[in-house]
């Protein structure tokens, strides 16, 4: 029986090309409420498809950034904490807020030492990434950070953490079992794993 020949696939997209037209038209915008930390604004909008509509988002004051330590016999350090919207317990990577005053790198430093006690000789940015980018416009930096050195930590008030020196083979099964769901945590663990599969320490 003869087959006919399958389609060709889609050509991926070149990182040379020109940024197609943005289809959506803003119409007008209203704030909808405001604390420290968040804005959230709604916007009156023209859809792609031309049909009128509403498109609510939410704008973040502060950078996120987490930092993956590293030790030199390749176990990393989670911190576990109740995070109050998910009414659940997180394993993670140290995490926290970086103002617009404060570089990414002056905030992994702190947010190191803060939640865990540690401090390093190196720290090296792996990824940026936008955390939910159909309602936010929240970045994070991701940093990994090595030579460590540990030292009292200095939770704040909100934070009531465990910290724990995880062997790099069980922190791996921990994110295939579903344990370690924050999305800085898995890029941060998904590049490790990575470099390590290239042979780089």
């Amino acid at each position: 029986m003869s087959r006919s020949p399958d389609p060709d696939p889609p050509t991926p997209p070149r990182p040379d090309a020109a940024t197609p037209e943005n289809p959506w038209r803003t119409l007008g915008s209203r704030p909808v409420y405001e604390n420290p930390w968040i804005r959230v604004r709604e916007d009156h909008v023209v859809r792609p498809d031309g049909a009128p509509g509403i498109y609510g988002v939410v704008e973040f004051k502060n950078r996120a950034v987490g930092v993956l330590p590293v030790e030199d016999d390749g176990s990393v350090w989670l911190v576990g904490q109740h995070r109050y919207p998910l009414d659940a317990y997180s394993w993670e990577i140290p995490e926290g807020g970086c103002p617009i005053s404060e570089s990414p790198e002056a905030t992994a430093i702190r947010e190191l030492k803060e939640e865990t006690g540690l401090s390093c000789r190196s720290l090296e940015l792996v990824a940026t990434s936008h955390l939910s980018n159909s309602v936010s416009d929240e970045i994070a930096y991701i940093f990994r950070a090595t030579g460590l050195t540990p030292g009292e930590s200095e939770p704040e008030g909100t934070e009531r953490l465990e910290v724990c020196r995880v062997p790099w083979d069980e922190a791996w099964r921990m994110l295939r079992r579903g344990e370690i769901t924050d999305s800085m945590s898995v890029i941060a663990i998904l590049h490790e794993a990575t470099r390590r599969l290239g042979g780089r320490d």
